[in-house]
């Protein structure tokens, strides 16, 4: 009986540390390589599911910031963060970007985030491989695939109100 409880201890103090490990937040990853994003791109073509407009897959993470790859091959329905800023790069293909205007028949996402079929007015911007954008918080944006293959994006996340005193 003594053998089995002191086996039965030793098991439960050497799991421990195991099942710690996997319930704890991951570490913040502040640094991707070309390779790490080409690897990104070709898991996001092969994760996509079915009609699906878009994947997204995680590229850095340093607490309150988060950037990611957006791999889209449809329109998706518009956007806007209450709460964040978002600057989006544009990896691979091209598209057009709408920023502004109205989001049509708008509905709550979750509690920072509202969303919209689509956007009456704006401003299209008209981007390619290398351009870059940010989207002010409170702003209705849209991405549209354009030339027959899917826009890649590097999207983050700037939690907004803005720094007092910023130049």
């Amino acid at each position: 009986m003594r053998g089995k409880l002191l086996a039965l201890t030793c098991a439960t103090v050497l799991a421990a540390p195991l099942a710690f490990a996997q319930n704890a937040p991951g570490p913040e990853k502040t640094f991707a390589s070309a390779s790490d994003i080409q690897g990104l791109i070709a898991k996001a073509k092969a994760d996509r599911k079915g009609n699906a407009p878009n994947t997204i897959e995680p590229i850095l993470t340093l607490a309150p910031y988060r950037a990611q790859l957006e791999y889209r091959t449809a329109v998706a329905p518009a956007a806007l963060h209450e709460k964040d800023a978002e600057m989006m790069f544009v990896l691979e293909g091209a598209g057009i970007i709408n920023v502004g205007g109205k989001l049509v028949n708008e509905k709550r996402t979750n509690a920072a985030n509202r969303g919209g079929d689509s956007i009456e007015g704006g401003t299209p911007h008209n981007v390619v491989k290398g351009d870059v954008i940010i989207i002010p918080q409170d702003t209705p944006h849209q991405v549209t695939p354009t030339g027959g293959a899917p826009i890649v994006l590097m999207t983050m996340h700037v939690p907004r109100p803005p720094v007092a005193n910023w130049p």
